[in-house]
């Protein structure tokens, strides 16, 4: 379809709630979403795109034809988004593990029934917990439960061989109680897989009350050691709930939210909590398609993580806003889970503490787990994606001036390749073309005609090509600097630095105007705060050497028979005009000839009129 007929099918689309699906060429699905009017929300992608993010342009750009299915209500558009999502697997959504990474735990349908994990849920009788974590954390959970409650792991098979042999080792460690035996009935193994099922069912302080009950039952009627032994299991049960982060999770009854991206890599943590003490916390990282917005990014990932789950904390703190999002969520996970499930950001007190320590957390993995490399690689990629440059940037180019009112005018270049200074590359200008006044702009003007015009006569200094200009100054100074280049015929894109009012640079902008907001791009915002003050600096202390050497060069003008050459020994020797002028008429002659350092003893120590001069090499 084009453009024209997706905007015309998607103006038809009703003010209803639902799914829409977006289509390639190919028929593949590249990105589902959900919207509470779907026409306001389709419609969007077919008109300017000038206000989209360059990850919508992108995925506008390759959409043949969309599809939507409408739903009665936001919530239900919600759970469908997230099913959807995960048949499909589009490109442009972001995604969590794949159903791979999300095991079942199985409890088969007999007489003694065993505890298996599995990759999905059958309808074939058994029964079936989760989706947990990763298989290897639900593997050392799910042992930990049978050892917590004295069930066999072994192979053996009941009631088959009942008897048959001697308990293992299991038996012998205190691992197991030893079902293999004769004198344990079915009644009491079943009665433990009930206990483990309320564990795996997020049900421990249902247990836990239970069994100390029945505990205290058996102290009374004096069968100490059967108490002992539940005892012993109690306790094995609160450690598990507070070690094994997968039976944390399902015991927690508020799950804090921390959410990071980084430079290449994305990563959320969420803290389990029981009864206002850690049990637990999980983390993940994952990449986020392009520039996706932080809201955009929490409202996909509490969706793919809850929704599939049959066991929900009570209470859900979220690290940010996300424009009305906490009450869907609530909404849906409330009558999934059966109970009130209260979705929120806190702002104040100890619950505002606990999301930073999830910030904190999930901060810490993304750095941990990001190289250098990649660092440099995505703020390169970012960059490039903020300019609307064809590729990331291998060469950028920073240009400043730097006067004291129409004395001393210099203009400073500073190159960057990649994300690191190339000094080796470094160029300074002494503007030549000024009559006797300041002026930014001209200067600027013949800075970047003359850099061109070195590039121009094939100097290697001057080459190659940066893939942008920036120049610190705003519009007009980066309409200057087009000028000059549009004179050359070059094609370089064009860029001036815009500051605030602390000398940072905000933002941006193109030659006609355009501004481009870095302050929210973390890595690209220092980057080129850095570029606009190594520039700066360069600009500075070329304008000071220049007019320190103007400075000393006026105060020896005119001094009889001491000419450029003479000026410039003395300046290398001395250093300052200052030492010049305390020094000796025999210091001076140690440089210069004695008629001429006389005579520059004399210029620095004039004597009044009538006074006998004085001898000067006392």
């Amino acid at each position: 379809m084009t453009r024209d007929e997706l905007r015309e099918k998607a103006s038809a689309l009703p003010l209803l709630p639902g799914v829409y699906l977006m289509m390639d060429s190919s028929g593949k699905v590249i990105y589902v979403g959900k919207a509470k009017k779907l026409k306001n929300r389709v419609s969007q992608y077919f008109q300017d795109s000038a206000s989209h993010t360059s990850k919508t342009r992108q995925m506008v750009s390759q959409v043949d034809h969309f599809d939507t299915i409408f739903v009665s209500s936001e919530f239900e558009a919600l759970v469908l988004e997230n099913s959807l999502i995960k048949r499909h697997m589009p490109r442009y959504n972001i995604l969590l593990k794949d159903d791979k990474g999300y095991p079942f735990v199985r409890l088969s349908r007999e007489t003694y029934p065993r505890f298996s994990m599995v990759h999905k849920w059958a309808n074939d009788g058994a029964k079936y917990f989760g989706p947990f974590g990763g298989r290897f954390e639900t593997r050392q959970a799910l042992d930990a439960v049978c050892a917590a409650l004295r069930l066999p792991t072994c192979s053996r098979r009941f009631p088959k061989e009942i008897g048959a042999e001697r308990p293992c080792l299991n038996f012998h460690m205190g691992r197991c109680d030893g079902f293999c035996r004769p004198e344990l009935t079915a009644e009491e193994y079943n009665r433990r897989i009930r206990q483990a099922c309320q564990m795996l069912e997020g049900k421990a302080k249902q247990l836990l009350q239970e069994m100390t009950a029945e505990m205290e039952a058996e102290a009374e009627a004096l069968r100490f050691e059967q108490a002992a032994a539940i005892r012993d299991r109690i306790n094995a049960i609160s450690a598990l709930s507070k070690k094994q982060t997968v039976i944390a999770g399902l015991c927690a009854d508020t799950d804090i939210w921390g959410l990071y991206r980084g430079a290449g890599k994305c990563c959320y943590a969420i803290l389990h909590m029981e009864n206002g003490n850690l049990a637990g916390r999980e983390t993940e990282l994952f990449t986020a398609p392009m520039e996706e917005s932080q809201e955009e990014m929490l409202s996909a990932l509490t969706a793919q993580f809850y929704l599939p789950r049959a066991i929900l904390p009570h209470e859900i703190l979220l690290p940010f806003e996300t424009e009305g999002y906490c009450e869907s969520l609530s909404e849906v996970l409330t009558k999934r889970a059966g109970h009130k499930v209260w979705v929120h950001v806190p702002q104040r007190g100890e619950k505002a503490e606990l999301r930073a320590m999830a910030q904190r957390n999930a901060s810490e993995e993304a750095e941990r787990a990001t190289t250098a490399e990649e660092r440099v690689a995505h703020t390169l990629e970012l960059l490039a994606k903020l300019l609307d440059l064809p590729a990331p940037p291998k060469r950028l180019e920073s240009f400043d001036i730097s006067n004291t009112g129409s004395s001393d005018i210099v203009a400073s270049m500073v190159v960057y390749s990649g994300v690191r200074p190339l000094k080796s590359a470094y160029r300074r200008f002494r503007i030549k073309e000024l009559d006797g006044h300041p002026d930014d702009y001209a200067s600027m003007r013949e800075v970047i005609r003359r850099r061109l015009q070195r590039a121009a006569d094939g100097d290697e200094k001057f080459l190659p090509l940066p893939d942008a200009f920036l120049i610190d100054g705003g519009e007009t100074h980066a309409q200057t600097a087009l000028s000059a280049a549009q004179s050359f015929g070059v094609a370089v894109p064009i860029f001036g630095m815009v500051k605030d009012d602390r000398h940072r640079t905000r933002a941006l902008v193109t030659p006609d105007g355009r501004e481009i907001g870095i302050v929210n791009h973390q890595a690209v915002f220092a980057l080129i705060g850095q570029i606009q003050e190594e520039t700066h600096r360069f600009a500075i202390t070329y304008h000071h050497e220049s007019h320190a050497k103007s400075t000393m060069r006026s105060a020896l003008d005119g001094i009889p028979g001491v000419g450029p050459k003479r000026r410039e020994a003395l300046r290398k020797h001395f250093g300052t005009i200052k030492a010049i002028r305390e020094a000796e008429v025999a210091a001076l002659a140690a440089i210069v000839p004695q008629a001429q350092a006389e005579a520059v003893w004399r210029h620095f120590h004039p004597q009044p009129e009538g006074e006998t001069q004085v001898e000067s090499n006392k």
